[in-house]
């Protein structure tokens, strides 16, 4: 396994009695990337994440996630993983600065010269927007507290590799961006890998380098969200105005298009059909671009993306 890649899955299938959940899903996340995984319910998003987190036995195939088979790890590896699940059972009794300084003094023994572990806890409660809380009660926080409080628990350890399910549920908009610019200190300064679920399709337009699509337990698509978007839908709309009028062009090459404009509008003092305005270029979005992919008429015939 290379040391620029935290994850490698190959041939991964899972079976519950006769159900087959996953199918032959082969790929792999680099160190530091941000890996985003879609997919309806029922995909198989749940127990790949499962799988390598350590949680489950896989039916078939190979995984190794830093450099270890997660279901036979020890507790040295997952001291290098955090979690933040869709929800997390706490006692409401603990006051946050407390509950995260006790749960980081389980991660000082795993402490190494180039990763030091824990975060100090008044940096983390700051990271996470909870500074004016540090003393609060858990019963006390808001949903959306308690979702920070929820990614500060995830994170406590200074994690190598951070699984994060649906993290900004509950989120106003405000915290949602203050969640998107931990996320990108978290992989461009500390170096983490990080792999997200989320349903929110804008928000996986912003956060990935990368995303990945299950449908029907089988991955089909792997690329960044403009790769899939002209993969699937494969144009892009020029709209623009010339002398009071729009016009609307659908093409492969946007930026070849809007050059041959103006170079016609460069030919005489007003271009042969006068100077253009109001000029837009709309490139396919990412939903629709999911949505072509798990439509139950393209999913079983597409292939992977890449």
């Amino acid at each position: 396994m290379s040391s620029y890649t935290s994850v490698e899955v190959s041939g991964l299938a899972m079976r519950y009695g006769t159900k087959d959940v996953l199918h032959g899903v082969d790929f792999t996340i680099a160190r530091g990337e941000v890996l985003v995984l879609l997919g309806p319910n029922g995909a198989g998003k749940t127990t790949t994440i499962e799988i390598l987190e350590g949680f489950r036995m896989p039916s078939a195939g190979t995984v190794r996630v830093l450099g270890e088979d997660p279901a036979r790890a020890d507790e040295a590896w997952r001291a290098r993983i955090g979690v933040v699940l869709q929800s997390w059972r706490d006692h409401g009794r603990w006051r946050v600065r407390e509950l995260l300084d006790h749960l980081g003094g389980f991660y000082g023994p795993w402490a190494t010269p180039d990763r030091p572990r824990p975060y100090p806890t008044d940096e983390l409660i700051e990271m996470v927007g909870l500074t004016e809380h540090r003393r609060a009660k858990v019963a006390t926080l808001s949903g959306g507290q308690r979702r920070r409080l929820d990614v500060a628990i995830g994170i406590v350890g200074r994690p190598e590799l951070l699984f994060l399910d649906e993290p900004t549920a509950g989120f106003d908009p405000a915290a949602r961006r203050d969640f998107h610019d931990l996320v990108h200190r978290l992989s461009d300064l500390q170096d983490t890998t990080i792999l997200l679920t989320t349903h929110d399709l804008d928000e996986a337009e912003k956060l990935a380098d990368r995303i990945l699509i299950l449908h029907h337990g089988r991955i089909v698509a792997d690329g960044s969200a403009e790769a899939l978007a002209r993969q699937v839908a494969g144009t892009a709309e020029v709209r623009w105005c010339q002398r009071g009028q729009r016009h609307v062009h659908a093409t492969d090459d946007p930026t070849g298009f809007v050059r041959s404009l103006f170079a016609q509008e460069a030919a005489g003092p007003d271009g042969p059909a006068g100077p253009i305005t109001e000029l837009e270029v709309r490139r396919p979005s990412l939903e629709s671009t999911y949505l072509a992919m798990v439509s139950e008429q393209a999913g079983p015939t597409l292939e992977v993306v890449r």
